[in-house]
């Protein structure tokens, strides 16, 4: 028996990869897709890569059109799902692919991204470490999951083992991101302009202000609780993206200063340690990291470690694609173990090359 899915936001960069992703999901069938502005419209002709949901025709993206369905995917813009799942039957599988549902800590919402406060739910980063186990624990039976940020994706994965271990300290955490523009999602804005981003490279988000902080921060609480260090002490990072000119991808690099004598292998057991056995996370071998290339399409997360012996830190470059990993196959990921089904249905582990 199939499982009935809508998907809300279908129109936008992150609602076509869900569809994408589903449209070969072996237990799911998208049964409707709604949109806002572009509601009365065939799909296809928004998205003409989805050819066998093509004729399907866009919904007003409101409870009546969700209602009904087993399992509901929501991709709207951040501040625009809460009200929209609060409808939702408390039997359906909800989970979100924004921001609404991330963050415990109300304050932290409010300082940044402010609007009402529609709660946190169970928090969808399989992999991530937590209370010495994974995350992915608390995603069994969930009728509510927040899919998390790309960029934490990036970062959060990338810093995780060597927090959750104890070979890092918890402040002076440093990140700095290429992203693709499409993580800004579908909308019309002049600085992503293809003219404006191409042959160029621009941060944007500098100093403190970057929405994903408090979410990173808060990945890297539950990390450190696997380690026995206390969930409320403070996590400090400098983050920073930078749009650079490809339509999608993340190579973030993320650096944290060691503890005293930790070494390059105490590091590379960490990471095989919590990755090793984990379908959707590619460990490079020493000496090489990884590119936005090998992960294009595929929901991996590939990572490069490296000690920097000179200024005692630890870099770890983590490449995955946003609108898959970073979103959409998060999203998927999560619901399939929510249902209980096999964890890797319907997601490729395999890029696209050239």
């Amino acid at each position: 028996m199939s499982i009935s899915v809508a998907v809300a936001g279908a129109s936008g960069y992150a609602g076509g990869e869900l569809l994408r992703l589903l449209s070969s999901h072996p237990e799911f069938t998208v049964r409707t897709v709604t949109a806002h502005n572009n509601a009365g419209s065939r799909l296809g002709d928004i998205h003409p890569h989805l050819h066998r949901l093509g004729d399907l025709v866009l919904a007003d993206t409101n409870a009546e059109s969700l209602a009904g369905h087993d399992l509901v995917f929501v991709a709207l813009p951040h501040g625009k799902s809460g009200e929209l799942t609060d409808q939702l039957s408390p039997d359906t599988v909800v989970v979100d692919a924004g921001a609404d549902h991330r963050l415990v800590d109300e304050d932290a919402w409010g300082q940044f991204y402010g609007g009402q406060y529609h709660g946190a739910w169970e928090y969808g980063l399989p992999e991530l470490p937590r209370d010495g186990a994974r995350q992915r624990e608390h995603l069994v039976g969930a009728t509510r999951i927040a899919a998390p940020g790309c960029n934490v994706t990036a970062v959060s994965l990338g810093l995780a083992p060597a927090v959750a271990a104890g070979l890092v300290e918890l402040q002076d955490l440093v990140a700095v991101l290429s992203v693709g523009p499409s993580g800004a999602g579908r909308s019309l804005k002049p600085n992503l302009l293809a003219s404006e981003i191409m042959g160029a490279a621009s941060a944007y988000a500098v100093g403190g202000v970057h929405r994903h902080i408090p979410e990173i921060q808060q990945d890297l609480r539950w990390a450190a609780s696997a380690a026995g260090q206390p969930e409320e002490g403070p996590i400090t990072i400098s983050f920073t993206p930078v749009l650079v000119p490809m339509s999608r991808g993340i190579l973030a690099t993320s650096t944290a200063r060691v503890l005293p004598g930790v070494t390059e292998s105490d590091l590379r057991d960490a990471y095989e340690a919590a990755y090793g056995d984990e379908q959707f996370i590619a460990l490079s071998a020493p000496g090489r990291y990884p590119s936005t290339a090998e992960v294009l399409g595929a929901n991996v997360a590939a990572i490069g470690i490296a000690l920097d012996e000179a200024a005692g830190r630890l870099v770890a470059v983590t490449a995955l694609d946003n609108l898959t990993k970073g979103t959409a196959g998060a999203a998927v990921q999560s619901a399939n173990i929510a249902l209980g089904l096999n964890e890797g249905a319907g997601l490729p582990t395999e890029g696209v090359a050239p």
